[in-house]
């Protein structure tokens, strides 16, 4: 019987199998790279707002606190969209005519909200807390990137898995201070510019049982270190409130008497001098009662 295929059917048969594999890979790295473009996760996008808004503008040029607007960041799951009305306390004063805020003044005619589109929208399945990482150290720039120079908002970060997943497996790189959250140019420790922090023995949020300064203790005026070191500690003494971290002189009494009749607490003395965000994120995770890298990264952390 005379053969079907010629000798170099073989050949052909190798390469088209060859080639076939290539194809498949080809078609995975290519799947892979879509999924993980700005096509897909939006990042570096900038969509077209109602109106215009430049947290460059409010931010960097005029001062403005990111709770003014985003009011619950610190206390809700979600930072939360401004009300018109947060708007028009400013601009119910001026530009009242400017034609780029029609829709806020429109909006606060009607009572119909400004349809914003949410630049940083997780998927439904995705149960993100601001409250919890906000109290535990992560800053507003460690997510959101540098919204102080944006005049335009747009995603720096793909907000993606695996991008949580490296802070989660690794959260001492980006964990500060909670007096730094809301520092946008915060960047942590370095050889030429350390960083001394020390324990407060507050028995508020555990974010608050830790002190840092920029200078060194040791050296400090003896005036400035009589200071009240922590939001719990300087309720009882004073009754006044603090910013966790924050460091409020006492004031001198009248007369020769100086500061010895005023209640002083003395800085913490067990200060740690730290060069490097790493050490410095390691040290924090223990103040802070954070879980190590195996607990954050466990499936068990979203899916209880």
């Amino acid at each position: 019987m005379a053969q079907v295929f010629d000798r170099s059917s073989n050949a052909l048969a190798r390469a088209s199998l060859v080639l076939t594999g290539l194809i498949v890979i080809a078609l995975g790295v290519a799947l892979n790279s879509l999924q993980r473009s700005p096509w897909v996760t939006r990042q570096g996008q900038r969509p077209d707002q109602p109106v215009p808004f430049s947290h460059k503008h409010h931010v960097t040029g005029l001062g403005l606190q990111c709770q003014y607007c985003h009011t619950s960041v610190e206390k809700s799951s979600y930072a939360g969209i401004p009300p018109t009305k947060t708007c028009m306390n400013c601009h119910s004063q001026i530009w009242t005519n400017a034609q780029l805020l029609e829709p806020v003044r429109q909006s606060w005619a009607t009572g119909q909200s400004i349809q914003w589109i949410k630049v940083h929208d997780l998927p439904d399945y995705v149960y993100f807390n601001h409250e919890i990482h906000v109290n535990k150290g992560i800053g507003c720039s460690s997510c959101h990137g540098r919204v102080d120079e944006m005049p335009l908002m747009y995603m720096q970060n793909s907000l993606q898995m695996e991008w949580c997943l490296n802070c989660h497996r690794n959260p001492a790189v980006n964990l500060r201070p909670t007096a730094q959250i809301y520092n946008m140019a915060w960047a942590g420790p370095t050889t030429d510019r350390p960083l001394w922090c020390a324990t407060t023995g507050s028995d508020g949020p555990t974010a608050q049982g830790v002190t840092c300064v920029s200078s060194d203790p040791a050296t400090m005026n003896p005036q400035i270190a009589q200071l009240t070191a922590a939001q719990g500690i300087g309720k009882q003494q004073s009754g006044a409130s603090l910013q966790p971290g924050s460091l409020q002189p006492l004031e001198s009494s009248a007369g020769d008497e100086d500061v010895t009749n005023t209640p002083v607490i003395e800085m913490p003395a067990n200060y740690v001098k730290f060069t490097s965000q790493i050490d410095l994120g390691h040290y924090l995770m223990k103040q802070y009662h954070i879980r190590d890298a195996n607990q954050l990264a466990s499936c068990e952390v979203c899916h209880r």
